[in-house]
């Protein structure tokens, strides 16, 4: 760094640590709130989500041979079967839009080809089906439903588009790349391999079953009061598994490859909690951005309402199931049927903290016209929307 860098760079943290507001509520109350939401992630989504997420990361980018990740991923892979499996992965992992991000890299760097990596990476927490069922409920069998669709719908589409956009890229990315597509001598059987991963995921599931509403019994209930049997159930049995299956040099390697997946990712994901906490506060809670700004700007279909609350929804963290509440008092306070989806279909995927580490993982260019592809569509989706239901 020249040194009128470095003198610009100390000029600037000074001017800013000397006209701290700290006699400004709003101001005070927004670190207080950026803190206080980290507190939480770190309580809530970094031991029973993000740790579990980095071991099954780590795993695959040792234990999956890059041959099967090309073989279902892979740039060459059919189109129909990469795109339909990465599609509906949701609907099994039903995980956030901090916790995908572990294995989307994994798959990513194992060789997985950009349009089916980013429709994982966008279905993983956007095709839910307790999120969708809880939408259905309490805010319309109607939102419900065109969340369920438009979230499957546009998983596939926006890998398709990235795969377009960047194909000159993949294909040297493939080309120079050491994606080794032969086959593998494994050391495993098939069997024990899937044993092995099903168990972490198992956990990754289980562990993190929400509460059902009150007063239902159904099978959503049942699981969850048995939630933690389960997950021992299966935390037990990879540790048997481990001890009788493997080496201690593979042992080694995941740690390592594990412990490499959190340097790259925890860091990023926890800055921009803080950033996200100060600027939109908590659920119930203000940042420095008064609520009322946003309330007011998301009422009726119009373009700029359904365009701001689809930007609103990208940039803000939303842990699984919290955008349901969220949208209850938005749509209580005049928010639009179009905005509300836009909203869902934007919000659960996407927020600051995910879009620093996607960035680490593939790159500026490439983030911003992921980013800018779930916004655009999820105000196109919010006006057809708005306009059907008005």
């Amino acid at each position: 760094m020249k040194e009128w860098k470095k003198f610009l760079f100390i000029a600037g943290a000074f001017l800013a640590c000397f006209y701290l507001p700290l006699e400004n509520l709003r101001f005070t109350n927004a670190i207080f709130e950026a803190l206080a939401l980290v507190k939480w992630y770190a309580r809530e989504h970094v031991l029973l989500c993000l740790v579990p997420a980095f071991f099954i990361a780590g795993a695959i980018s040792v234990f999956v041979s890059q041959a099967s990740v090309m073989r279902y991923f892979g740039a060459q892979a059919h189109k129909f079967l990469s795109y339909s499996v990465a599609s509906v992965s949701g609907t099994i992992l039903a995980v956030c839009s901090c916790t995908v991000l572990p294995l989307f890299s994994g798959i990513y760097k194992r060789g997985a080809g950009l349009g089916p990596a980013v429709s994982f990476l966008y279905s993983g927490p956007a095709i839910n089906v307790l999120a969708i069922i809880l939408t259905a409920r309490i805010l319309g069998w109607q939102l419900g439903l065109a969340r369920a669709i438009g979230a499957v719908v546009f998983s596939v589409i926006i890998g398709l588009l990235m795969h377009l956009v960047f194909l000159k890229e993949e294909r040297t990315r493939h080309a120079n790349g050491n994606f080794n597509v032969g086959e593998i001598k494994e050391t495993r059987s098939l069997g024990k391999t899937i044993l092995y991963f099903a168990s972490m995921v198992a956990f990754l599931v289980f562990a993190n079953w929400g509460k059902p509403l009150e007063g239902d019994h159904g099978i959503w209930s049942i699981i969850y009061g048995y939630k933690w049997w389960i997950a021992g159930f299966s935390l037990v049995s990879l540790a048997a598994m481990l001890f009788r299956w493997f080496r201690k040099d593979e042992l080694k390697e995941w740690s390592g490859a594990t412990w490499g997946f959190a340097l790259q990712i925890l860091p990023l994901l926890l800055g921009g909690v803080l950033v996200s906490g100060f600027l939109l506060g908590r659920v119930g809670h203000e940042g420095v951005i008064p609520s009322r700004f946003v309330e007011a700007l998301v009422g009726g279909n119009s373009l700029r309402a359904n365009f701001f609350s689809s930007v609103v929804a990208a940039f803000m963290y939303f842990a699984t199931l919290t955008e349901v509440p969220i949208l209850q008092g938005l749509i209580g306070s005049g928010m639009g049927k179009g905005p509300a989806l836009a909203l869902l279909l934007a919000g659960p995927a996407l927020s600051l903290p995910s879009m620093l580490v996607i960035r680490g993982v593939i790159g500026t260019r490439k983030t911003i016209v992921y980013v800018g592809l779930v916004v655009v569509m999820a105000t196109i989706s919010g006006m057809i929307f708005g306009f059907i239901v008005k």
